[in-house]
């Protein structure tokens, strides 16, 4: 049986409140029709280190949720936020791009500077994430092209509206265990799917060595025409490229976007185009 990590923040989110008494017995107050009280989520503490000149977060625990370079606050630092955007590869000038899961906002902010053209919506649901992104790691506010909304996930790939809607959508969604999406089930990826245009594509953050991955992948495979995955990165990064509606793969054509991609941005891109021909040929 697979094991699925509990999120301190879903946790708190979903909490029922005390178990329900006999109503003859509960006082006035605490029965079914008076006013209940709102319960405030409860989240792992946010907090920073530095070293050399690059900037990270944390929810309280050793583990990284994310990295900004002082000197670059729009740079995509690490290398498996960097494969997030391996979606450029198949999409030059998408129209909406989603960010589910803000970390320190790198994937955000790169997209906004770098897509002018696009619209782009962070959702994240710990305020204590927002607050120190504007603060510390050099969000910009929210104007015509650029919405960072505070709710779930979940909540917000269910919205009937956003049907159809996103070119891009980045997921990253860990809590303060980092081992595994506090989102991971098939309903989940398939109201991701649905939010895709028809060519849409989703990339995932996941761990290559953590029972998660195989129950992610399964998953994602169950809600999208397919599903292809990036070399590990760092400790154990794998980024999954989980597409609407299968491309039709020409290498060439992609080392040349991959070109195109290094000369305007100085991403890796060719890259990515090395392991998912590596990915291909494994199939």
């Amino acid at each position: 049986m697979l094991i699925k990590r509990k999120s301190i923040e879903a946790d708190a989110n979903r909490m029922a409140g005390p178990r329900k008494a006999n109503p003859a017995k509960r006082p006035e107050a605490a029965r079914k029709d008076a006013p209940k009280p709102s319960r405030k989520p409860k989240f792992a503490p946010v907090t920073l280190s530095e070293q050399d000149g690059v900037r990270y977060l944390h929810f309280g625990t050793e583990w990284v949720q994310g990295a900004m370079r002082i000197r670059k606050p729009d740079w995509p630092e690490l290398e498996y936020a960097q494969q997030m955007m391996a979606w450029m590869l198949f999409n030059p000038q998408p129209q909406h791009i989603v960010q589910l899961g803000l970390g320190t906002a790198a994937l955000t902010k790169f997209s906004y500077r770098q897509f002018p053209a696009a619209r782009v919506t962070a959702v994240e649901l710990n305020p204590s994430v927002l607050a120190i992104c504007a603060s510390m790691f050099k969000l910009p506010p929210d104007d015509e092209r650029l919405s960072v909304l505070e709710m779930d996930a979940m909540d917000y790939v269910l919205e009937q509206n956003h049907a159809g809607s996103i070119d891009a959508l980045q997921v990253d969604l860990y809590d303060a265990t980092a081992r595994g999406p506090v989102l991971d089930t098939p309903e989940f990826y398939s109201a991701c799917a649905a939010c895709l245009t028809d060519d849409g594509i989703m990339t995932v953050n996941l761990f290559g060595d953590h029972p998660s991955y195989a129950k992610n992948l399964k998953a994602m495979k169950f809600a999208f025409d397919d599903v292809w995955c990036l070399p590990e990165v760092h400790e154990g990064n794998v980024i999954a490229i989980a597409f609407k509606r299968a491309p039709q793969i020409d290498f060439g054509a992609l080392y040349e976007r991959a070109a195109e991609i290094t000369a305007a941005t100085k991403l890796p891109a060719k890259s990515w185009v090395n392991g998912l021909k590596a990915w291909h040929s494994a199939k």
